[in-house]
């Protein structure tokens, strides 16, 4: 065998340029371990050291194309009555038609962020559609901080055009991108959402309560959506959780008192 044959066999590859070695189950931990420094070197390097995290469901729209959606499954539905499948759309958007009032709150919410505290928070979302994009939107238009953490799924999911240039992450592991949403964290923002707002709620319950995580604003917004889906008084009334971890989640209607629990919680005049 030639020097130049050598020079092509696929062991001849450095390590770290090799991507097919990287992709082997046997190197996940690296992987793993790369997600948790690209984002923290990014991270440092604009020095941000402080967010507000707002979490809430990619399905959500503006009010206008929520309605142009359920104006499309009435129509589909209409030609196909007894279609079960077009009965169940037309059910979906009527629900977030319902929601989508709060796409305006989280953009408002994000708007107060900056204003009110400057630079000093960075806002923070899953970085995809829906609600994440109202409340990246909202600090992007006021010039503060906008930062997106993305995740590959089944069905790709976009970046939201409203971060910061060099602060869209795109995480494969969830668990790395929690980190991330966690470390810098001073308050959780929550608009109504699904199964991952809820995992995401929980899980920094989690944390704050086993004291893997230090005290810190959760807000809940949205008071008839909360108060119909999560029933956190009644596990306190089975014991489960004490009176005062049930009082740990601030229901609120209002962006505007979203952000006057955080500025108590902080002194921020």
């Amino acid at each position: 065998m030639s020097t130049q044959d050598i020079e092509h066999e696929h062991s001849y590859i450095k390590a770290y340029e090799d991507i097919q070695l990287l992709k082997q189950d046997v190197m996940r931990p690296v992987r793993m371990q790369l997600e948790v420094l690209k984002p923290e070197l990014y991270l440092q390097h604009h020095k941000i050291e402080e967010t507000i995290v707002c979490f809430g469901s990619a399905r959500v729209r503006e009010e206008k194309e929520a309605q142009a959606k359920v104006k499309a499954a009435q129509e589909a539905l209409d030609k196909n009555p007894q279609d079960k499948n077009l009965q169940n759309r037309l059910y979906e958007a009527q629900g977030l038609l319902k929601l989508s009032k709060y796409y305006d709150a989280a953009r408002k919410f994000a708007n107060i962020v900056i204003e009110k505290a400057g630079n000093r928070f960075a806002v923070v979302t899953g970085g995809g559609p829906g609600l994440m994009e109202a409340a990246n939107r909202g600090a992007f238009e006021k010039n503060g901080k906008s930062i997106g953490f993305n995740i590959t799924l089944p069905h790709e999911q976009k970046p939201n055009p409203y971060i910061t240039q060099d602060l869209a992450f795109l995480f494969h592991y969830f668990a790395i991108r929690k980190l991330h949403l966690v470390m810098r964290s001073k308050a959780f923002v929550v608009f109504p959402g699904g199964f991952g707002t809820f995992d995401e709620l929980f899980e920094i319950l989690t944390l704050v309560k086993t004291g893997k995580k230090q005290d810190i604003p959760i807000v809940l917004v949205g008071k008839e959506f909360w108060n119909t889906v999560v029933n956190i008084p009644g596990l306190a009334s089975y014991g489960v959780i004490s009176p005062e971890e049930a009082e740990s989640c601030n229901v609120v209607d209002t962006p505007e008192e979203a952000w006057q629990i955080i500025a108590k919680f902080y002194n921020i005049k």
